[in-house]
């Protein structure tokens, strides 16, 4: 009673005084505890991720963005703390240190969530739906009692440094009251190009000293509040001439009507895919096979990782092979719109529009329109990421996804009760025997997608490929210490060896089939596994692309660029000039086609979608956009930083010209005129 009668006394002056004092005293501490948690998540990756990276580099880094996140929340904190202050002394620091302690806790588990995933956690997490999430989090591990217990200590520890080191720290007011001032100056200055000036090895260890939170609370305001793109004019001059200072062969498509149809174009006939074929009379079945998690850095010679398929690189010397091939995804959502439909993202992946999505042409319905019977095949469940509801707008015959299995035999293992579904193995014999093989069938379309490299990558056959892993790390001559780095991610290099070797026995048992020799197989990554860690931001869409077909009468290794969006006009095109099907002559393909160039180079403008809520990447020639740096792309699809305003300028107003046509199409525009969707594929 005395103490608040006495406080009653004080002039505001004074109670300003303290209210300062005390309010960066426990903002010290809340520093103090975001080092802590900074070294603590260094330290556990360095021991379990075998950062190669000097430890006090990323530790410095790591600090960096630490203290920009404080400086970020201290002049709203101290604003409040004072009128809490005013009303009563106590409430205010008992809010602030429940602030705090929130603050931490929310580090801490999005700091797990990276140690577990290596992603970063942002505003992603609100385009799922409950379901999808609980899904992804039960078949993916889910909450171990390790992580659990982890997770307490780590909290208890803040819990009880944020409640004693405050008393301990006396400082002058007039020191205290620099904090908010440097607070209010960084939150009207733009810190991204604080990120921008990390010069780190790896995007791994980028990703690694990015302080958690300020990346998750950042990405999903920009998700509440986006910025917008309707500012940018497509038509404007400077849109004009901006492949100047790139390679000539690098060129835009002939629109018919922008403001209504936004990417619909006059349709290339360059068949370049022909003069690698001879063709059976009747049209030959496409079998695409997308490997989750497939990535070029662990696949085929030349691999940075080592060549951990070694199936797949034998079939690659028989086949078309893309060793510098993108996806348009850095997860799985995109491949289905981008390799079937050559199509734009909206705002959260084309799947994400639900019921909204516009009516569109692919590769689905326009060869069913032709005679094809199409079919879709996935071990787990077809309705995640509204996968199911993009098929069956497309007109798929066939639908199998794990509901549609009749025997539990081939389920992944279960983690805490959850399982993504059933393994390559059975996904494999269960098209094989379901899909007509004779020669009065029509001709079939099949797409597969396989589950067995996703994460938690638990496999039937674990032990055996736990053996297979140990022996493919002598096979390519590692030493111990590059052994013991392996073996951080064990699991994830056994179920590439499963994939890979359930490849070869699915292909063994197609060459049994009568109509092995009239097919023409696809096989690619969705994306690039994540789980393990990065060299480049590239690296994440850096997938194989192999064509394979007994009527290939040659083969070649292509080191062009190409993406996902250039398979479904090639394989279309290719079909035409041999069997004269019946498609538009005008299209809205992002992709303008496989490019067959032998060597190192890009003709394609190539949007990335990293997630949901990350568009952000845009390839154009050799140079890779990433938000506001730009890298060259070197030989061997690495990357090193340009510092080139003119070039960087003349890609971003390509980019920003995609995402205003992206953004009509978000907003409701359409792909194609209703009367050419009508006419193929009623």
């Amino acid at each position: 009673m005395s103490q608040i009668s006495s406080f009653d006394h004080l002039s505001f002056r004074e109670k300003l005084i303290n209210a300062t004092r005390e309010f960066f005293s426990i903002s010290l501490v809340w520093l103090f505890l975001l080092f802590l948690l900074s070294l603590l998540e260094l330290f556990y990756n360095t021991l379990v991720n075998a950062v190669q990276e000097n430890f006090f580099r990323l530790l410095m880094y790591s600090c960096w963005m630490d203290v920009l996140l404080w400086l970020k929340w201290g002049a709203v904190c101290y604003i409040f703390y004072l009128i809490f202050y005013v009303v009563h002394p106590k409430s205010a620091k008992f809010t602030f240190k429940t602030f705090i302690c929130f603050a931490a806790i929310i580090q801490t588990a999005l700091v797990l969530y990276f140690t577990t995933s290596l992603n970063l956690l942002g505003a992603d997490l609100f385009s799922y739906s409950l379901q999808d999430v609980q899904q992804t989090l039960g078949a993916s591990g889910g909450l171990s009692i390790v992580a659990v217990l982890q997770f307490l200590v780590v909290v208890a520890i803040c819990i009880s440094i944020l409640w004693w080191l405050p008393r301990f720290i006396k400082l002058p007011w007039a020191l205290g009251i620099i904090y908010p001032l440097a607070s209010v100056i960084i939150f009207f200055t733009s810190t991204t190009s604080a990120w921008s000036q990390i010069s780190l090895q790896t995007t791994f260890a980028s990703n690694l000293v990015t302080n958690k939170s300020d990346y998750f609370f950042t990405s999903s305001y920009y998700y509440f509040f986006p910025k917008t793109d309707y500012d940018v004019d497509i038509y404007a001059d400077n849109y004009i001439g901006i492949y100047d200072n790139l390679d000539n062969s690098v060129v835009d498509y002939e629109y018919l009507d922008e403001s209504n149809y936004p990417f619909y174009h006059v349709d290339s006939d360059t068949d370049v895919l022909s003069p690698y074929f001879n063709l059976n009379e009747k049209k030959p079945n496409i079998v695409i096979i997308l490997v989750e998690g497939l990535g070029r850095a662990f696949t085929n010679k030349g691999a940075y990782l080592g060549n951990w398929t070694p199936f797949l690189d034998s079939l690659s010397t028989q086949s078309l092979y893309w060793k510098n091939f993108l996806s348009q995804g850095g997860r799985t959502f995109a491949v289905l719109p981008s390799i079937l439909g050559s199509l734009p993202f909206a705002q959260s992946g084309y799947l994400g529009m639900g019921e909204k999505m516009p009516n569109q042409l692919s590769l689905l319905n326009l060869l069913k329109h032709n005679g094809y019977e199409t079919s879709f095949y996935y071990g787990g469940d077809a309705s995640f990421d509204n996968m199911e509801l993009y098929l069956r707008r497309n007109k798929i015959d066939d639908l199998i996804d794990k509901d549609k299995f009749s025997t539990n035999s081939g389920l992944l293992p279960e983690t805490n009760g959850f399982t993504w579904g059933y393994d390559d193995e059975a996904l494999y014999a269960k098209y094989l025997n379901t899909r007509p093989s004779d020669s009065m069938a029509k001709p079939q379309l099949g797409v597969l997608l396989t589950v067995s490299s996703h994460n938690p990558f638990k496999i039937n056959q674990q032990q055996e490929f736990y053996d297979r892993f140990e022996e493919r790390m002598t096979q390519l001559d590692f030493t111990e210490s590059k052994k013991q780095d392996y073996r951080a991610y064990r699991d994830q290099y056994a179920s590439i060896l499963y994939t890979d070797a359930m490849l070869k026995k699915f292909f063994e048992n197609y060459e049994k089939r009568p109509d092995f020799s009239n097919t023409i197989f696809l096989i690619t990554g969705d994306h690039r596994m994540p789980e393990i860690p990065m060299a480049t931001v590239i690296d994440r869409y850096h997938v194989p692309l192999i064509l394979y077909s007994p009527m290939l009468k040659r083969t070649s290794e292509m080191a062009s660029i190409s993406s996902h969006s250039d398979v479904a006009p090639s394989i279309l095109r290719l079909l035409k000039s041999n069997y004269q099907l019946d498609l538009p002559e005008d299209t809205s393909w992002l992709g303008k086609g496989l490019d067959t160039v032998v060597n190192f180079r890009n003709i394609h403008q190539i949007p990335l979608i990293q997630t949901k809520v990350n568009m952000k990447d845009y390839v154009v020639g050799t140079y890779h956009l990433n938000g506001d740096r730009l890298y060259e792309i070197l030989e061997d699809m690495g990357e090193r930083p340009v510092n080139d305003p003119k070039q960087q300028k003349s890609i971003m107003d390509a980019y920003n010209g995609f995402k205003q046509k992206n953004a009509i199409i978000t907003n409701g525009g359409k792909i194609i005129p209703d009367s050419v969707y009508i006419k193929y594929t009623n």
